[in-house]
């Protein structure tokens, strides 16, 4: 039987507004989401959806993150391996180029809460009846182990991380790498904090439960990534690049991370050219064009002012803007000077920038 009138269906994944950073000049800048659910513990899609999301999405690799020890559509769903949702991710992705991390959620109450182990071997030696041995075994199998939601009010109702005696041991016993500042939407400051005074790795994630369409996309929102700043795009590099601390975590026009990674990215991030004078002025007219997927909040904190613009401004993503300088006479080259609002490098604390602006005869 022919049918006819009918057309094939697009299997391709786009997105109208893809997870976009520049790279750095001895790094690719890779888009990752290192904790995700599917319906293989609490989550309530299939995990090929999980891919499809990322790729439309535009991201570079992803880690399904089960509970291993909360799994309540297992009446419907039995899956004994807890491997299963990798292995179902895995194969989805294999003719795309996204990578798909294995991990799995050590999940217990207070002072241990939830945590990630991702570049795991196996996920089902983790079901331990002790967390301690849960996280010994992550680590015997190479895992990149960090804190998850540490702020959450059902671990403390202060909402604020409580570094407890656990996390110090698992600090000190190579156990514990990382630590969430956003998650689901949420950026904790003392988390942050906690980063940096116990020299954590940044990090930003969905922890998506439902559609990312739902939960983020049709509230106007992007999902939480951690970027990587990786040697290469391969396992082997995020793996190592998470380790020592690569990261930026980036949520709509927030970006969290160490100076050393996060000033480089935003001049990376901002192109200002076409710089000329108007005629008969000292006013020099440039282009600024924010080169992510990011807005970013800008405040001029240069010796120069601007004429008809707002000294602080919104650069919308994938978008740019006229300024007219007032140099007050004419010059052949000026720095621009602007503080990142949205940036922070530690609490209360924003990145201020300088780019050399060359004036066009």
């Amino acid at each position: 039987m022919v049918f006819t009138g009918l057309q094939a269906q697009d299997h391709s994944h786009v997105s109208a507004r893809p997870i976009h950073f520049p790279d750095l000049d001895n790094y690719l800048t890779l888009s990752t989401d290192l904790h995700i659910h599917s319906v293989f513990s609490d989550g309530y899609v299939w995990p090929t959806i999980r891919v499809q999301e990322a790729l439309m999405d535009g991201l570079d690799a992803i880690a399904i993150t089960e509970h291993l020890e909360y799994q309540p559509h297992s009446a419907d769903i039995p899956h004994p391996d807890r491997n299963r949702a990798y292995n179902l991710a895995l194969n989805e992705a294999k003719d795309h180029d996204l990578l798909i991390i294995k991990g799995s959620e050590i999940t217990r109450g207070a002072p241990v809460g939830h945590n990630n182990a991702v570049f795991i071997q196996d996920a089902n030696p983790l079901l331990q009846d002790e967390a301690e041995d849960a996280f010994k075994e992550a680590r015997k199998q190479g895992a990149f182990i960090f804190w998850n939601h540490p702020a959450w009010t059902a671990q403390n109702s202060q909402g604020n991380p409580v570094l407890s005696a656990f996390q110090k041991k698992r600090i000190q016993s190579d156990e514990l790498h990382g630590i969430e500042v956003v998650n689901f939407g949420a950026f904790a400051e003392e988390s942050l904090a906690l980063a940096l005074d116990q020299n954590l790795t940044i990090l930003a994630t969905s922890d998506v439960h439902g559609l990312i369409e739902w939960d983020y996309s049709n509230k106007g929102l992007q999902r939480p990534v951690t970027l990587v700043f990786a040697k290469e795009k391969s396992l082997a590099a995020i793996h190592e690049a998470l380790m020592e601390g690569r990261t930026v975590a980036a949520y709509n026009d927030l970006l969290i991370g160490r100076k050393s990674y996060l000033e480089p990215l935003l001049l990376k991030s901002v192109r200002i050219e076409g710089a000329h004078y108007m005629p008969n002025t000292e006013i020099v007219e440039l282009t600024i064009t924010n080169q992510t997927s990011s807005d970013l909040l800008l405040e001029n904190k240069s010796a120069f002012t601007f004429y008809e613009s707002s000294p602080v401004f919104v650069l919308k993503a994938h978008d740019s803007k006229v300024l007219k300088v007032k140099t007050l006479e004419r010059l052949s080259a000026f720095d621009l000077t602007f503080e990142a609002l949205g940036a922070f490098y530690a609490p209360k604390s924003h990145p201020v920038l300088t780019w050399r602006v060359n004036v066009d005869d």
